[in-house]
């Protein structure tokens, strides 16, 4: 990938979109892919990653330094590992598949640790990769790798195990990589037509080789789809949680009504905090006080 473990500045500075609401948005239950239960209980704005393995689950080593954690990435970079295509599509493959990419990332390239955030095996599984990753997303936050050189602080590096020269991913491998794209941008707020780039858009390389850097373009529509839903499942369950008194109750429209200049029906009820009768209306000019008015 020819990543360096140093790296400058962005000198654009870091875009972070939304960053209020992408810790909201980055907890809760898997919603992409088709994969939520509309009924079971949910976090309020719950849009929840698919599902990741932390680096305890493939048995990571101890990093030399733990990585320095920083404002909202602005891109994505997707990677892939120049590694065989394997036909193993087993989660225990894809463990050893990240210890071994740690290994050599530390061991031979003499990093800190792995390189990129997250790996995604052929088998379509997502391990966590660089430390504190996982929790740098949850938190709207990035932990900054070695993926992409000159451009670590500020972008997040997706590895897709194989070799794209020629050969096509998996379609499990495209349907997991799509999920965490989608999980990543609904965090950060970012635009996929944006900000999903390969390896090669930032440094000289053919990573991530010209199969996969094609499919890119419907890589970044598949995304787009996947946002759409998740909002959409987003909004039906945080109305599923409101309180039963907060919902509309629809009444009938009245015969009769009156009609009278700025009245527009009952604005005020025995729920409210703040009722006409309670305004103890005094002598004297109005005073604006802090809390008080309907």
């Amino acid at each position: 990938m020819g990543s360096h473990e140093q790296e400058s500045p962005h000198p654009m500075g870091l875009t972070r979109r939304g960053a209020v609401r992408a810790g909201a948005l980055a907890a809760g239950a898997v919603l992409l892919g088709g994969a939520a239960d509309l009924a079971a209980p949910a976090p309020a704005l719950a849009v929840a990653a698919p599902k990741v393995y932390t680096r305890s689950d493939w048995g990571a080593r101890r990093p030399k330094r733990y990585a320095t954690v920083t404002g909202a990435p602005d891109h994505i970079v997707v990677h892939h590992t120049a590694t065989g295509n394997s036909t193993d599509y087993s989660k225990s493959h894809a463990a050893a598949l990240s210890r071994a990419i740690q290994r050599h990332h530390m061991d031979s390239n003499g990093w800190d640790d792995t390189g990129q955030q997250f790996t995604i095996s052929r088998g379509g599984h997502i391990m966590e990769g660089r430390n504190r990753s996982l929790a740098a997303v949850r938190d709207g936050r990035h932990a900054i790798g070695a993926h992409t050189a000159n451009h670590n602080s500020h972008t997040v590096g997706i590895e897709n195990e194989g070799l794209y020269t020629s050969a096509a991913p998996t379609k499990a491998l495209m349907a997991a990589l799509a999920d965490t794209c989608a999980w990543l941008c609904l965090a950060y707020g970012l635009d996929p037509a944006e900000c999903i780039v390969g390896h090669r858009d930032y440094n000289a390389t053919s990573c991530p080789g010209d199969r996969l850097y094609g499919m890119l373009p419907d890589l970044r529509k598949n995304v787009a789809a996947r946002m759409r839903t998740a909002r959409e499942r987003m909004e039906l369950l945080t109305l599923a949680e409101l309180p039963e008194e907060h919902l509309p109750s629809y009444p009938a429209v009245p015969t009769g009504e009156r009609a009278a200049p700025y009245y527009h029906g009952p604005a005020l009820g025995e729920r409210d905090a703040v009722r006409a009768a309670d305004d103890g209306a005094a002598d004297g000019p109005e005073e604006d006080l802090p809390g008080e008015g309907a």
